[in-house]
């Protein structure tokens, strides 16, 4: 099983934009070092503003009703890896502890996020502008500054190509696409009209956060989404059971990833909300649809770490005090949950319970949403 790297800058999509203009391809091969992996290990945060406290100014608030969430009674699980798909950061499986919770019982919609906006006016990541000179301060001496066209408010959105192509590049589905953002999700043209019900998505972890503050709430910890994604179930592999993954359980890719899907599900790109049946606990699309954002910091030894330092199991985990992906060692990143319906067993099984992603908190994509929590 291939393991995917999702952390998405503004020096990554302006690498995958360069891998398409012969002119800036002296730029892309002083950058690159391996195509299985991004072209370069510091992954800056993207905007200047973007930190911890960005959402200060993010009024909260005063709804503190749980509408549209369900409770979760406290209770003891294994957590990690069930089946020979999980990779090795899913691994060892250790017991954890979890108190009761509210968590919603769907991904946060286009409608509840257009409230949100219309309340506070707040800009989503990918609605503005990068700063180089903030950019530059982060990457080696004497990288090249972007062309201008490239240094737009943009985001990046899948765009399948016509042949089979390898799977170690996947420059070759995403496009950086000016204008794409939760407004226009396949970028220029497209709209969320009569779409009120489907996942909002173009989200980065600090919007999600920015959402959450302003609605009181929280994003789940890892552990509370994986804990809510088993729905009541003992070590089983998925949402619904151990039954294989299909077209009548979750919205993910059917065919040949990612040129031919043959839409068996009824969907090619998100379904919505509500589309395919709940688990165990009335939670719906914990597998695939969109990948959805958790508070911790991503470590690829944070399990084996807790499973030393804590042998009889832990209560309430919030992850590891700071990020570290060694295949990006520069880059802060956070954990995402549950797949997309981008994902296939060739590629990614992140329709799994157990499976654990992770990219930089400025990263928002077209498969990229989240759900939020209560305590």
């Amino acid at each position: 099983m291939k393991k995917i790297i999702f952390s998405i800058s503004i020096l990554t999509a302006f690498l995958f934009s360069c891998e398409s203009k012969q002119e800036e391809k002296a730029t892309c091969d002083s950058l690159a070092t391996d195509s299985t992996k991004l072209c370069c290990s510091t992954v800056p945060a993207r905007f200047p503003h973007a930190t911890k406290d960005s959402t200060s100014s993010i009024e909260k608030s005063k709804d503190t009703s749980h509408t549209g969430m369900v409770w979760i009674e406290g209770g003891t699980f294994d957590m990690g890896g069930d089946n020979k798909q999980a990779s090795e950061d899913e691994y060892p499986k250790h017991k954890v502890t979890v108190n009761g919770f509210w968590i919603d019982v769907t991904e946060v919609t286009n409608a509840q996020f257009a409230q949100f906006v219309k309340a506070t006016g707040y800009v989503t990541t990918a609605e503005q502008k990068p700063d180089w000179e903030v950019l530059k301060t982060q990457v080696a001496p004497g990288t090249p500054k972007p062309d201008e066209s490239l240094l737009v408010a943009a985001s990046l959105v899948f765009s399948a190509p016509t042949q089979p192509v390898s799977l170690e590049n996947y420059s070759s589905w995403w496009s950086w696409k000016e204008g794409a953002s939760w407004k226009h999700p396949h970028g220029p043209g497209s709209g969320i009209k009569g779409k009120d019900n489907y996942p909002v998505v173009h989200i980065s972890w600090y919007d999600a956060q920015a959402y959450c503050k302003w609605a009181g709430k929280h994003l789940p910890t890892e552990a509370q989404w994986e804990y809510a994604a088993r729905g009541g179930l003992k070590n089983n592999i998925y949402p619904w059971g151990n039954e294989a993954v299909n077209k009548n359980k979750v919205n993910y890719w059917q065919g040949t990833f990612p040129n031919t899907n043959t839409q068996e599900d009824k969907y090619y790109f998100a379904a919505p909300v509500k589309s395919f049946p709940a688990n165990g606990y009335g939670l719906f699309d914990m597998s695939g649809n969109v990948w959805e954002w958790c508070s911790d910091y991503y470590d690829h030894q944070y399990y084996s770490t807790l499973s030393k330092t804590n042998p009889k199991g832990i209560s309430n985990p919030t992850g590891p005090e700071k990020s570290f992906d060694p295949q990006e060692p520069y880059a802060q990143k956070r954990v995402m949950r549950g797949g997309s319906f981008l994902c296939n067993d060739s590629y990614c099984s992140g329709y799994r319970v157990a499976r654990r992603m992770k990219s930089t908190e400025d990263s928002g994509m077209e498969h990229v949403g989240f759900r939020t929590v209560k305590n």
